[in-house]
């Protein structure tokens, strides 16, 4: 697929294969919609090209069913990270995960208790809080005193879990509950990275099933190894690489050019000056169902609430230009170049 605007024309030409036939077409707007992230971040790390085993990045992981007996390494420790070494283990393989950075750890069942109950459960619906109801509370906070918001209930989950998270830390594992203690979801809007929300791996990670090697890095690799940062190898069947995506705007340079990429600037994350999300203050989610710097080119992505909710923002934007109304654009996202 490729796609370019047509300034003359005021529409994009975009050419998709469907069924191996070559189409072309010519929309007013183009949106984006490959959920909330980019291209795959793949480290070159020295030795790579010498790795008689297999290697590959974890949206290319095919499950675990092939590495019975294999010797697994996993470079990572959040979701994907979590999820195909417990897939591997489950399959009998011997997984290391190699921990560079801390990662935030909430159970999927208090997660659902504790931090999304109140609008999103049976006891929620019994009360009538819709979903409708329920996207609509949760889109009304502004992102600016939203941590306020969640970081007592994630003081409370960490009490709650106190037993589950001392185990974790004793078998090595560097947890953390965000920078403020306000947990995933600001994990999650700030830089789209850095948590688990675990669905049994943290207990294989705690049993040692999953070995983990903490505060270090693949330094190089061998033919049949990895030699971490402190020394340690490790041999090595296969070796994943779960280490997350880039920014939405990747897909633009790939599909339409870097040039309008690098006009656009980042997509995701608020500004807010904690890690991996510098600022400065953006307010709300940079390029997100909003006009962007490239005319006629949307960003849409998100969980399931924010896919639900702002499209209907988005929908909304798209119908009046479509029918002609007057769609004045009160304050443009500026572009900020950030790594």
């Amino acid at each position: 697929m490729s796609a370019a605007f047509d300034e003359e024309l005021q529409q994009w030409n975009v050419e998709v294969d469907r069924a191996g036939e070559r189409l072309t077409m010519h929309p007013k707007q183009l949106v984006i919609a490959t959920g909330m992230s980019g291209l795959p971040n793949t480290p070159e790390i020295p030795g790579r090209e010498d790795f008689a085993g297999e290697q590959h990045h974890s949206s290319q992981h095919p499950g675990g069913e092939a590495y019975q007996g294999k010797k697994c390494v996993v470079l990572g420790a959040n979701n994907s990270a979590h999820d195909i070494c417990a897939a591997l283990w489950e399959n009998g393989a011997d997984v290391t995960m190699i921990q560079r950075s801390s990662t935030h750890i909430i159970k999927s069942d208090t997660l659902m208790d504790e931090v999304l109950g109140g609008l999103y459960s049976e006891e929620a619906v019994e009360k009538g809080i819709t979903t409708y109801k329920a996207d609509l509370t949760f889109g009304s906070i502004p992102f600016k005193v939203m941590p306020q918001f969640h970081e007592p209930v994630y003081r409370k989950v960490a009490e709650l879990d106190a037993d589950f998270y001392q185990k974790l830390t004793d078998a090595g594992f560097m947890l953390d509950f965000g920078e403020d203690h306000t947990g995933l979801f600001m994990k999650y809007l700030r830089r789209g990275s850095g948590y688990y929300i675990d669905v049994g791996a943290s207990e294989l990670v705690a049993e040692g099933k999953i070995k983990l090697k903490p505060q270090v890095g693949i330094d190089h690799i061998k033919s049949h190894s990895v030699v971490l940062t402190d020394g340690t190898e490790l041999e090595a069947d296969l070796i994943v690489y779960a280490t997350g995506y880039g920014s939405m705007n990747g897909w633009a340079a790939k599909i339409i050019s870097q040039e309008v990429a690098d006009k656009v600037g980042k997509c995701w994350g608020m500004g807010s000056d904690t890690a991996k999300d510098p600022g400065p203050w953006e307010g709300e989610l940079r390029n997100m169902w909003k006009p962007t710097q490239q005319q006629a080119l949307w960003f849409h992505g998100g969980n399931l609430h924010q896919s639900r909710h702002y499209s209907q923002y988005l929908s909304l934007q798209l119908k009046a230009r479509m029918e002609g109304i007057e769609t004045p654009i009160y304050g443009l996202q500026e572009v900020h170049h950030l790594e």
